[in-house]
């Protein structure tokens, strides 16, 4: 399949090594990969936030980069970004664009999936070829469990991989407490909540905490390094990415 690869803003500017890992995961699953130079934001953060009418030129940049006919589909390392573009971005264009936007919107939603729904549900394969002999615990993120609906995607995913010892979290469909601005909008509820998800995850004994989302994986991760856990986080790509003769290497802390 030809398929437009969208970074996100958290992995263009933050976590790359997210992106490049889907890349190297999509191409090596035999996909030709299309990369739009000029994607922006997908306008989540706006939305989110109560501020609908300002994302309009994020979202028409969106449909015009990846509205390409040849493209067959829009995969991303994000299930809040995803969420957005399949369900927030036609709220916007039906209130504030014009009809050009809103059959733009119309076209790509239907053909944007999240990486572990785009694998199984689209590719068919939950087996990668992946190899990651380390202890894991998954995390299912609100926007990917909640508004995508991808139930046990990521696990089956993940279950599939060489050598890997994956381990039940403990109440994991509960929020990490993130939710982008309401971490910084509601500081106090926020990191009650992540004090919560840190005692789960280090009870699992786990090496890595994995996710679908780099913005949740920001929130555990910076929480985990504060209290020294010995716990990282690494993005679900990145698991599935490697392979026995280009394994993940992980710091001696985290072994």
């Amino acid at each position: 399949m030809r398929i437009g690869l969208f970074a996100t803003c958290l992995g263009d500017t933050l976590f790359p090594d997210a992106v490049r890992a889907t890349a190297l995961l999509l191409t090596r699953l035999g996909h030709e990969l299309v990369f739009p130079p000029d994607q922006t934001c997908c306008g989540q953060m706006h939305v989110n936030t109560g501020y609908q009418r300002e994302p309009v030129p994020l979202v028409r940049n969106f449909a015009e980069q990846f509205g390409d006919r040849s493209i067959d589909a829009v995969v991303m390392p994000s299930g809040s970004c995803a969420g957005c573009v399949r369900h927030q971005h036609q709220t916007v264009a039906d209130r504030y664009g014009d009809p050009a936007l809103r059959a733009g919107v119309a076209t790509v939603k239907d053909k944007t999936y999240e990486l572990s729904e785009f694998l199984v549900d689209i590719a068919g394969t939950e087996d990668v070829g992946a190899y990651f002999p380390h202890r894991v615990t998954y995390h299912p993120t609100c926007h990917s469990l909640r508004m995508l609906e991808v139930g046990d995607k990521p696990l089956r995913l993940l279950r599939a991989v060489e050598g890997i010892d994956l381990v039940e979290l403990p109440e994991a469909d509960t929020c990490c407490g993130f939710g982008g601005t309401f971490a910084v909008k509601n500081a106090a509820t926020s990191s009650a909540m992540l004090a919560d998800k840190l005692h789960h995850v280090t009870s699992t004994g786990a090496a890595v905490c994995t996710a679908g989302d780099s913005s949740c994986l920001m929130h555990i991760g910076g929480g985990l390094s504060r209290i020294r856990s010995g716990t990282r986080t690494l993005h679900l790509a990145q698991i599935l990415a490697a392979t026995r003769t280009a394994p993940y290497p992980l710091t001696e802390a985290a072994r």
